[in-house]
């Protein structure tokens, strides 16, 4: 089932980005792997998945350290709390929800002392919501230099959730917007941001019909999400 559901997310990214006249290889999925077994990752991973998406460093460590890195790539995607930086410990090639400027400090101080640079995405809060992480939009255009700056850090782009709706079309002026906001980011700094996460399993094809370069893929690919086995 894995398999056949990977293949379809596949083609329908595939279709997407035909429809929007973009280049085949402008989209990469991330498989999101959240509460989600080993045995199911290596199954994923055996048909091809490259690159998994985990949100909760507890839950990641040991999968990792299980699964290991070899000719896959692991991306950060949940909320990343200060208390938790230490344990990065360049396990991600990419962490996508840097919310703060105090979150890229800490992840700064902890890259230098390891000699490592790790590439980030901020997170922004495109539709304002109190309840959502994220920073809003004026934040991260005002003080983009200052995390350009930061050393042990790249700032790849951007990534944002918008607010769930069963209705993907209600998520495209959320996709738009981080569009527009990268745009006028790049203008204003002089700094590239190559990277736009954005989409989900509900909605991923709006998402790259507006611009994304990574979607986070999970339920249509494993389907529900269930409690892991303590095994």
């Amino acid at each position: 089932m894995i398999a056949e559901n990977l293949s379809e997310v596949r083609e329908r990214i595939s279709q997407a980005i035909q429809n929007s006249g973009r280049k085949p290889d402008s989209v990469r999925l991330v498989t999101v792997s959240k509460q989600v077994s080993v045995a199911q990752i290596e199954e994923a991973r055996s048909v091809g998945a490259m690159i998994f998406g985990e949100n909760k460093i507890q839950e990641a460590v040991p999968k990792i350290e299980q699964i290991g890195s070899q000719d896959i790539s692991w991306h950060f995607i949940g909320h990343l709390q200060k208390n938790k930086v230490k344990f990065l410990d360049a396990r991600f090639d990419l962490i996508h929800s840097v919310d703060s400027l105090e979150l890229a400090e800490k992840i700064s101080i902890l890259c230098q002392a390891e000699n490592r640079v790790q590439k980030v995405l901020l997170q922004v809060n495109v539709s304002g919501e109190e309840a959502k992480f994220g920073m809003f939009t004026d934040e991260v255009e005002k003080r983009l230099g200052d995390f350009s700056r930061l050393q042990g850090i790249e700032v790849e782009g951007l990534m944002t959730i918008p607010p769930h709706d069963s209705d993907p079309e209600n998520s495209r002026r959320h996709f738009s917007k981080l569009r527009e906001i990268r745009e006028r980011c790049e203008k204003k700094n002089g700094v590239p941001l190559h990277e736009l996460s954005m989409g989900m399993s509900h909605d991923f094809e709006v998402a790259v019909e507006e611009g994304a370069t990574l979607v986070r893929v999970g339920s249509a690919i494993f389907g529900p999400r269930q409690t892991m086995p303590e095994s």
